[in-house]
């Protein structure tokens, strides 16, 4: 793994670190609560830590840190098994990979 890959992966934990943050205030003063020093929204604050951590999971696959097709393939079967186990997808089909 050289330097870049590294900073890529240090960033993208501390981004991950940030989404959890935002969701447990979600979690705790609802989406709608506004900060009184930023006055954004907790709704707000989570869709910008959402979407930084998105730009990291996509350098991941740039910086060949992860394989796109191997990614894909994964939230095909995360997708499907929470079709399973869980109430997100009302008896929606499995899809096919």
């Amino acid at each position: 793994m050289n330097d870049k890959q590294k900073e890529v992966m240090l960033i993208a934990q501390e981004e991950c670190a940030e989404v959890i943050q935002a969701i447990s205030k979600v979690f705790r003063f609802g989406m709608d609560d506004v900060h009184p020093t930023t006055n954004k929204s907790n709704k707000d604050s989570l869709e910008e830590e959402v979407g930084d951590l998105m730009c990291m999971l996509e350098l991941m696959q740039e910086h060949g840190i992860v394989n796109s097709i191997n990614v894909l393939n994964a939230n095909v079967r995360k997708r499907n098994k929470l079709k399973k186990w869980s109430s997100i997808f009302n008896n929606e089909p499995e899809v096919i990979n």
